[in-house]
């Protein structure tokens, strides 16, 4: 069970990157010198056209890895500790408000963790 915990883990970690990293290019990309007129951004060479990143598409795809990565493996996290803490309630009901505060606990770090990735998308977004 534990193999096939980690696994799943394992591959939705990298479906989420996978994903993130393969979004087409021309989506972010202005065609020419549009989107980076002041020497900024990447040069995208697709085909016959050179499309060039600008730092606000460089901004947008980073947040977007920033707050999915935390976001998909928080609500993973938080759904394995919710099976685990009813799993050792059903088996020990007189243990069952020790393992509902440390159930609440745990709870509150992995919301600290998705929440400090939000903080960080919003300043990559607006401040750099």
């Amino acid at each position: 069970m534990k193999n096939i915990m980690k696994f799943a883990v394992a591959m939705i970690l990298l479906l989420t990157i996978a994903g993130a990293l393969a979004l087409p290019m021309k989506t972010f990309a202005a065609e020419g010198d549009i989107a980076a007129e002041d020497g900024t951004g990447l040069a995208v060479e697709a085909g016959e056209t050179t499309y060039r990143l600008s730092t606000t598409s460089m901004k947008a795809l980073a947040a977007a890895i920033a707050i999915a990565i935390p976001a998909a493996l928080g609500a993973l996290a938080m759904g394995i500790g919710v099976a685990k803490s009813v799993e050792g309630i059903s088996r020990q009901p007189e243990a069952s408000g020790k393992i509902q505060s440390l159930w609440m606990l745990g709870m509150v770090f992995i919301e600290t963790v998705v929440i400090y990735a939000l903080v960080v998308t919003i300043l990559i977004v607006f401040v750099l």
